[in-house]
């Protein structure tokens, strides 16, 4: 027999009845070959003999007498409630289509009794229909359904609603759900579930109506609501005319500070930018969208704005009308703003750090801001508690009301200083506890510090082992010690990377094969129990990398380093050794054999620098390296081709990063800048520079060379960040009569993909928009020389699909430009190659920064028709960065 819900609900409703009102009825209880009647206006009292249970076949049976509350010895009245009460528990379970008790045998006032069961039936298999394969095995992950599971009205119910709230979140309000059971037949008890989905038509919002409203307009208010929102809400609009205008002179004449400005203050009076969200309708999104509205009227100085009354009404089929009518009131200001139970900090301070002047909107969700926590700017309670002061509350009250006017009172509580008693962390189960906790700010002892757990969470955060998502400190005050424990509770995620790629460049398919360990741990090595893949956990980076498109191109590279030289101070030690090797295929005893090989060694150091403040690092380094030619001179144009050239620089760093995370910074910048010096060889020699080969000119490799790179974030709405990025970059001589270095120069243009090409120490720069290196000078004429001069400058909007630490995804809409030039005699920064263009990137831990962009470049290169246009850019690790 097939059964639906339906009949489930008649059964329960018709066993209820028998079993909740017995007592209303005469029953007859069989013993032996005596039938013998028990009355029920005459109950006799018994002793529980013995219980047995029939019927069970999946469940314990002592389980089953515990539930009834029936116990062996235990006086009854029969009939009475005892018997009645047990029968109600079993039933509650929810586990029996049918339950009964008889007596077996009466012996004396001895009661023996028989709990009849019949088990529901048990799943066997679920199935689906009228929805695609993909679709289930969304759903299949959700409802959780395995075999063996009792079918119960709950199992059913259940299962139904998690599918109907599934389809409701994709906008399908309207699906049906009818699940049916159909018997097993090569199971007995056992049945299967086909859950039949009728989605029906997508439900979307058509028209949201606005009433009351005369301060602000209709746009003005549903821009308000987060989620619920109309089709097509995000469609061209009467000030979006005006604000592309303005954002294109921005950018073709430069004023990158007006592109910004030109954007923040379109976001903040017009519209919530809304990105590849639809019009779907979810009740709990309204009703806080609600809230919101109201908020945004309370942020505009209207305190008493209310919502008068709501209403959703269905359209069609397929749509839906939201009618909203609302009381704006009074616009209100601040007046009087006067401070009591503070002795720490003067008024008049504690008034300039709140920042609110009579006269003022009155804002109170701005007041609470500058009162209590302020992400982006000062706050009252950081005064406090970056001081100790953890148990310090600000009260604000308002004291008087006339007219338009607020008078608010600012009740302080200072409360005693907090030291901390114990920091602690959880959740590492990779990464040592010796790697975390010398990453902590705050140490036993200290006075609590709220600026030191938010920079903690920071420091944490840019290890990269962490989801930096869910870096939550827990903060546990003990008044009663003057106490504070803290706990910081992090989630490990892979921080190992591998890169393995087969790629179209230059001509050729170029194959790599990179490995990076990013938390390595170089002490268990030779720990055979430490290999779970490699011995991890100490925070050292092991990175290795191969290259080749065949035997005329092999490179390959180590590098090393320990975070914490010695494991006191944060002093980075870096080793590094690569090799490459370019030839035309020969082997080397030919004449005809064409190379270019190049060795190098680096030494750095790198430390954390406490002035002007500890967001500064200075690296140091010491480069070493050497290019071997051999008949290279059609290639490579210095010299005769043939000859050995030497480069040995010191390189120092010094560089500010203040971002609040490495894969989507919302916050903060970074910035650094960059020397590398070779020994002046030419002013200590009596050479004449100007008359001799290049082979013995430049033979020991002297340059100067310069850069910055200048990065700022901005968090203009939720999750909404503004990049601008600069990028620039000089590289001199000591000795005119020498001339700058051919080596080391500058390849503006493309992807910004090294390795491959890479053999004379050049530094490829990329930009969107133009194709590999073709924004370098006399590159047209196939002269192969580079640039010493380049900047470059970006601006990038970035919206992130998913923060999932696993996959971490952002969209970006960019204008950029950049130029490079020989010599500083033709620098412009304002002759530059423009371009613009949107792209995707996506974080894998095990592969990295992965981008793909499109961008067309506006300005022609002379000599190259096809170098601007409309061009794909593939980017790997941040290479167009």
């Amino acid at each position: 027999m097939i059964k639906t819900e339906g009949t489930r609900y008649i059964l329960a409703f018709a066993f209820s009845f028998l079993f909740v009102l017995p007592w209303q009825l005469n029953a007859q209880i069989s013993i032996g070959d005596d039938l013998s009647k028990i009355s029920y206006a005459k109950p006799s009292e018994y002793i529980i003999g013995g219980i047995t249970i029939t019927g069970a076949e999946h469940l314990d049976k002592n389980v089953i007498i515990m539930l009834s509350d029936l116990d062996i010895g235990e006086r009854i009245k029969v009939p009475g409630d005892d018997i009645t009460g047990a029968i109600r528990k079993l039933w509650e379970q929810g586990l029996f289509d049918n339950i009964s008790v008889t007596a077996t045998k009466i012996q004396g006032n001895s009661i023996f009794l028989n709990i009849i069961l019949q088990e529901r039936p048990r799943m066997s298999k679920f199935s689906f229909q009228g929805i695609r394969k993909s679709e289930a095995d969304d759903i299949r992950d959700k409802i959780n359904l395995t075999r063996g599971d009792v079918v119960t009205d709950h199992l059913l119910i259940k299962t139904r609603k998690i599918i109907e709230e599934h389809y409701a979140e994709k906008g399908f309000l309207s699906a049906e759900v009818n699940i049916i059971e159909v018997p097993d037949p090569k199971a007995d008890n056992f049945e299967d579930l086909v859950i039949n989905i009728k989605k029906k038509r997508k439900v979307k919002i058509l028209e949201i109506d606005i009433e009351g409203n005369e301060l602000l307009s209709d746009d003005a208010v549903k821009s308000a609501m987060k989620e619920t929102k109309t089709r097509g809400y995000f469609n061209p609009l009467d000030s979006l005319g005006p604000l592309l205008v303005n954002l294109v002179g921005d950018v073709f004449t430069l004023r990158f500070g007006q592109f910004r400005d030109h954007i923040v203050q379109y976001a903040k009076d017009n519209y919530k930018i809304r990105i590849f969200k639809g019009s779907k309708y979810l009740e709990s999104n309204y009703k806080d969208d609600l809230d919101l509205i109201v908020a945004k009227y309370n942020k505009r100085g209207f305190r008493d704005a209310h919502i008068i009354t709501d209403s959703v009404y269905k359209i069609d089929d397929r749509n839906l009308g939201v009618k909203i009518k609302l009381e704006e009131g009074n616009k209100y200001y601040f007046r009087n703003i006067t401070w009591i139970g503070n002795t720490i900090y003067p008024s008049g301070f504690l008034s300039a750090i709140l920042g609110i002047k009579k006269g003022d909107i009155y804002n109170r969700e701005l007041l609470e801001t500058n009162l209590n926590y302020n992400p982006t700017g000062m706050d009252v309670s950081s005064q406090y508690m970056d001081n100790g002061y953890l148990f310090f509350n600000a009260t604000p009250v308002e004291t008087y009301v006339d007219n338009d006017s607020i008078d608010m009172e600012i009740r302080i509580f200072e409360g005693k200083q907090a030291r901390i008693n114990k920091v602690s962390v959880r959740g590492n189960t990779k990464t040592n506890d010796h790697v975390v906790i010398r990453e902590l700010r705050t140490t036993p002892g200290q006075l609590f510090d709220r600026s030191l757990v938010i920079r903690t969470t920071r420091e944490l955060a840019n290890l990269r082992y962490f989801n930096p998502e869910s870096i939550q400190p827990d903060i546990k005050p003990n008044p009663a010690e003057g106490t504070v424990d803290i706990e910081y509770s992090v989630e490990e995620t892979s921080a190992d990377q591998i890169e393995l790629s087969g790629g179209w460049g230059y001509g050729r398919i170029i194959g790599t094969l990179g490995l990076s360990f990013n938390n390595f741990s170089f002490r268990n090595f030779f720990n055979r129990k430490a290999w779970k893949p490699i011995p991890s956990g100490d925070g050292q980076k092991l990175s290795l990398r191969f290259q080749t498109y065949g035997a005329d191109y092999m490179s390959w590279s180590v590098s090393f380093t320990e975070p914490w030289l010695g494991g006191k101070k944060p002093n980075a030690l870096t080793v590094s050794y690569y090799h490459s090797i370019y030839s035309n295929g020969r082997p080397k005893s030919d004449t005809l054999r064409q190379s270019f090989v190049t060795d190098g060694v680096t030494l750095g150091l790198g430390k954390r620098l406490t002035w002007p403040d500890d967001f500064f690092t200075l690296y140091q380094g010491i480069n070493l390296q050497l290019y071997n030619l051999q008949n290279y001179g059609t290639i490579f144009h210095v010299g005769t081709g043939t000859g050995a050239f030497n480069n040995i620089n010191y390189e120092v760093i010094l560089g500010r990063s203040s971002i609040n995370q490495p894969i989507f910074p919302r916050s903060g910048s970074d910035l650094s800048l960059s020397v590398e010096l070779t020994p002046p060889y030419s002013l200590f020699s009596d050479k004449d520079y100007s008359t001799i080969g290049d082979n013995e000119k430049y033979k020991w490799i002297e340059y100067h060379k310069w850069k910055i790179k200048a990065y700022w974030y901005f968090e203009l709405m939720d999750k909404l960040v503004l990049a601008t990025r600069l990028r620039g970059g000089f590289l001199g001589a000591y000795n005119d009569d020498l001339g700058v270095t051919p080596f080391e120069r500058f390849y503006l243009g493309g992807d910004g993909l090294s390795g491959y090409n890479n053999f004379d120490g050049r530094e490829i720069i990329g930009m969107r928009g133009y194709t590999n290196e073709s924004v370098t000078p006399l590159y047209y004429q196939n002269k192969n020389i580079g640039g010493t001069v380049f900047s470059r400058y970006s601006l990038e909007l970035r919206y992130p699909l998913s923060l999932n630490p696993s996959s971490t995804i952002y969209a970006l809409g960019f204008v950029e430009a950049g130029n490079s030039w020989l010599g500083s005699q033709g620098f412009d920064p304002f002759d530059v190659k423009r371009a613009a263009g949107f792209g995707v990137r996506v974080f894998l831990p095990m592969f990295g920064m992965l981008g793909l962009d499109w961008a067309y470049g506006f300005d022609p290169i002379p000599g190259i028709p096809s170098a601007a246009g409309s061009h794909f850019h593939f980017s790997l690790n941040q290479s167009l960065d």
